[in-house]
């Protein structure tokens, strides 16, 4: 096709002058989604053969994430023929340094169509995005693809960050649960009777460890979304650089990671002093006879120890076999104080600024990053789009 004529997206055509040899990038557009969803369901859940609806379904979603804003910034690569050649998800987000404002970009699914991509899309997308309004870009979920793409372009790993740590609580039923996450029709029968029976013989080596804190003045409950999009800011206030939430928009991200299937509901908690003051809060998916999924943890001041313990026990009382969550630097000192406690290797962490000061932040690991602020909270990071 001549590149004058090329299409560039649903009802546009591009001259030469916004037409590359290779392709073009721009704004993610509604019309573009049914054939991002498709490429994403190849991708990342290798799926060949999809049904229409479930491309309805991610379609829908994807809709929900990246056009119920003012503007789009995730991108689509366009390639000289007008087909799409790939694809970068983008969140806008607000950071601040020390009270300086400034424009995040939450880089998320990044993905070219090999059938028809000979190698420019990818770059093509980066260079884009990196031209645009942001002041920093980060991610908690690159894979090792998008590691190689990064390095050149100076962005900064955070090796912690990349990290998962998992604590078995019942070795048997975790296999079990870890089966059934990628084989879902397997029949419950043929396996639980193993499952208890090394349980019991593990009893005591995964028994409930001894907690951090024993003080009675320090006691956990649950809370709402309400409670803890209210005293998250607050704990989170002694990192220079961090997210900065306006009124309301921490409820609607915490509405949106609440839609997240693949591990149960969404529960919220809290450890509370004598006075009720609360020192640190969690938020977890979990359900009887599942692995918990940690979205976030945080504290103030000495209370990391305390607050684990919470999240560890109340993921018990739940019932759930264990449960898993991305690391961070400030309660890696009580991790380590766990047995039975795993740690592997989940998703790049990276950060990028021309800023020398968020270079800094990031280089001393004074910036709150991951959970809320990342991509792993999505729907697309775990869930599958083709049951309901």
């Amino acid at each position: 096709m001549n590149p004058v004529s090329a299409k560039a997206g649903p009802g546009k055509v591009v001259g030469p002058s916004a037409l590359e040899s290779h392709g073009l990038v721009r704004p993610l557009a509604a019309g573009d989604l049914e054939h991002v969803a498709a490429l994403f369901l190849t991708k990342f859940r290798h799926r060949r053969r999809q049904r229409d609806r479930t491309i309805a379904r991610t379609a829908d979603y994807m809709r929900e994430l990246y056009l119920g804003g003012d503007e789009s910034t995730a991108l689509v690569q366009i390639d000289p023929q007008g087909r799409l050649g790939g694809f970068i998800g983008v969140l806008k987000a607000r950071y601040e340094l020390n009270g300086t404002a400034l424009n995040a970009a939450i880089i998320g699914p990044f993905m070219t169509d090999s059938s028809i991509d000979h190698g420019w899309a990818g770059p093509q997308l980066l260079r884009a995005l990196h031209q645009g309004e942001f002041d920093l870009y980060l991610t908690d979920s690159a894979n090792r693809t998008s590691l190689a793409f990064a390095r050149p372009m100076k962005y900064q790993l955070l090796p912690v960050h990349c990290l998962e740590w998992t604590c078995v609580f019942r070795p048997g039923a975790m296999a079990v649960a870890m089966l059934r996450r990628k084989w879902p029709g397997m029949p419950r029968l043929a396996l639980d009777p193993f499952a208890g029976a090394l349980d019991a013989l593990a009893r005591k080596r995964f028994e409930p460890p001894a907690q951090h804190s024993s003080s009675q003045r320090i006691h956990r409950e649950p809370i709402d979304a309400a409670r803890f999009a209210e005293r998250l800011p607050v704990l989170m206030a002694d990192y220079s650089l961090r997210p900065s939430w306006r009124d309301g928009e921490l409820p609607r991200l915490l509405a949106l990671a609440a839609e997240k299937q693949a591990d149960g509901p969404l529960h919220f908690g809290g450890i509370h002093d004598e006075t009720g003051k609360m020192l640190g809060c969690y938020a977890f998916y979990g359900q009887a006879g599942g692995i918990a999924n940690l979205l976030q943890i945080q504290a103030s001041g000495s209370h990391w120890g305390a607050t684990l313990d919470a999240l560890i026990a109340a993921a018990r009382d739940l019932g759930c076999v264990g449960i898993a969550g991305q690391t961070q630097s400030r309660f890696m000192p009580q991790l380590f104080g766990y047995k039975n406690v795993f740690f592997h290797y989940a998703g790049g962490t990276m950060v990028r600024s021309r800023i020398a000061e968020v270079t800094e932040a990031v280089r001393s690991g004074d910036i709150f990053v991951g959970g809320l602020v990342g991509d792993r909270w999505t729907r697309l990071s775990s869930d599958d789009f083709g049951r309901v």
